[in-house]
């Protein structure tokens, strides 16, 4: 019999019927993790049903004394649901009638307290998951700043952003997905901001996914509701921070929790949201923009610096004569875009190593690259030394995108860049540039321009891209949004 068939069962009165379902149904008595304690409460039979490692077992110890008082305390009682109700001490106590809520909760991580003769069990929640502490994420360190960043539990998550928008319009609304996983998605927005067809969207999308389990999480999440296909670039932005996942929700987005994931996903997003980073946001207003403009360099030399240089190289008339000592000024018998794709996959190689080294051996190893294979290559004659410099400034470039996943996507539209010069020179540069332009200007991300506010054009917000407005004279909040209260500041605050 489907999971489907047996949702519409209620919890028998007998105890023993429950105990059958669940040893035939769960695997009570085979899986050791999952156990029951029986016991006798005013002579009637009361059992526990629990998963050890997802509970709390001191919270635990306490009910069952509890119960096992009433023996000596109370009287023969006609209503011994109400007398058992009051005595479990607990802030979350949930009357439930449905053995596949018996089921789910308790696998994950509540104890359920059925009584004999009753239709209605009491589910207590006294989870305690195995994880890490609040941490600084690696990815987006900063200099000044929190040092708390999201985990794997999706109820520190939440805390962590209620902690710091502490409003009484900030919702979080918690989805099951996954009809063998059950992953808790919380859908996290300020009531009275957040557009209303954005979250309709959301929760339509969501409740929509059928699959067995989402193991690997927030990515599985995304991959249903944006349906990005074979498209590189993010159509949503990941962030481990907490501070930043409130600024976003300040300014009308959406942010997607999901249990078992160290970050959140926020909606909607642009290709402009993947190119900031917190450390702009914790200097002054002249530095946070120095620091933006530094970054967006980096940005564009790791697109189009390696494709330039290889137009320079196949076509030196193009290239000036004051700056001709760019090189090549070597000759090799390896053609110089071989080489280019060459360099271009070791960095990958590096990258890919470091993170599957301990972190002792990886400063050794990445020594050990730069020094020797790196300079080996050029004295044998594999690579000129030119290829090395513009490679490592265009993988620099990489590592200074705040987003890993753009990081990604750039590196493969330089390769493509790259082939695209070497087959058909100054045509291939200025076509392939153009025809990736209007490909990334038509992406539309849960029916958000990718490219706002370049295109299309709004000034407000393009200056703001460029400049790091101090938060006193940010009075609007993003129009790309569809915000429901543009204003980010009390009315008072506006009027001054």
């Amino acid at each position: 019999m489907s999971r489907s068939n047996e949702q519409k069962w209620p919890i028998p009165e007998s105890v023993h019927e429950i105990e059958n379902y669940m040893k035939q149904r769960v695997g009570l008595g085979i899986s050791f993790d999952l156990g029951v304690r029986k016991l006798n409460v005013l002579k009637k039979d009361v059992q526990i049903y629990y998963c050890n490692g997802l509970c709390d077992t001191r919270f635990i110890i306490e009910l069952i004394e509890e119960l096992v008082q009433l023996n000596d305390h109370e009287k023969q009682s006609t209503d011994i649901y109400k007398l058992i109700y009051n005595r479990l001490l607990n802030q979350s106590v949930q009357p439930i009638h449905k053995l596949d809520e018996l089921v789910d909760l308790v696998l994950s991580g509540q104890i359920v307290v059925v009584i004999e003769g009753e239709k209605t069990a009491l589910a207590v929640d006294v989870r305690s998951y195995p994880g890490r502490s609040p941490q600084e994420p690696d990815t987006e360190k900063v200099v000044r700043g929190s040092r708390d960043g999201f985990v794997e539990n999706i109820i520190l998550n939440t805390a962590l952003t209620r902690r710091r928008i502490r409003d009484e319009r900030l919702r979080f609304e918690m989805i099951k997905v996954g009809e063998r996983s059950k992953t808790d998605v919380a859908i996290g927005y300020l009531e009275d901001v957040a557009d209303s067809d954005l979250l309709s969207i959301l929760r339509k999308e969501i409740k929509a996914i059928q699959v067995d389990g989402i193991p690997m999480g927030d990515k599985t999440i995304e991959e249903f509701i944006v349906k990005q296909g074979w498209n590189p670039f993010p159509m949503v932005r990941y962030t481990e921070r907490a501070d930043v996942a409130a600024a976003h929700i300040l300014e009308g987005h959406v942010i997607i929790y999901c249990d078992t994931s160290p970050s959140v996903i926020i909606t909607p997003t642009t290709y402009f949201h993947h190119v900031q980073h917190a450390e702009e946001f914790r200097e002054s207003p002249a530095m946070g923009t120095f620091v933006r403009w530094t970054r967006f360099l980096g940005i564009i030399a790791s697109i189009i610096l390696l494709p330039l240089w290889l137009l320079f190289v196949v076509e030196p008339s193009l290239l000036p004569e004051n700056i001709a000592f760019i090189g090549p000024n070597k000759q090799t018998n390896i053609p110089v875009v071989v080489q280019l794709i060459l360099a271009d996959f070791g960095i990958e190689f590096l990258r890919m190593a470091a993170i599957h080294t301990p972190t002792p051996l990886s400063t050794a190893m990445g020594l050990i690259a730069a020094v020797l294979i790196g300079q080996i290559a050029i004295d044998v004659g594999l690579f000129v030394p030119e290829v090395i410099l513009y490679v490592a400034v265009s993988g620099i470039g990489t590592f200074t995108t705040p987003s890993y996943e753009l990081g990604v996507a750039n590196k493969i539209a330089r390769m493509i860049l790259m082939i695209l010069v070497a087959l058909f020179h100054t045509p291939g540069f200025v076509i392939g540039s153009t025809v990736m332009f209007l490909f990334v200007v038509n992406i539309r991300a849960l029916n958000t321009p990718y490219f706002w506010p370049f295109l299309p054009f709004e000034p407000k917000g393009f200056l703001q891209i460029l400049i790091r407005r101090a938060i006193p004279g940010s009075l609007l909040r993003p129009s790309i949004v569809r915000p429901r209260n543009r204003f980010r500041q009390p009315p008072s605050a506006n009027e001054k």
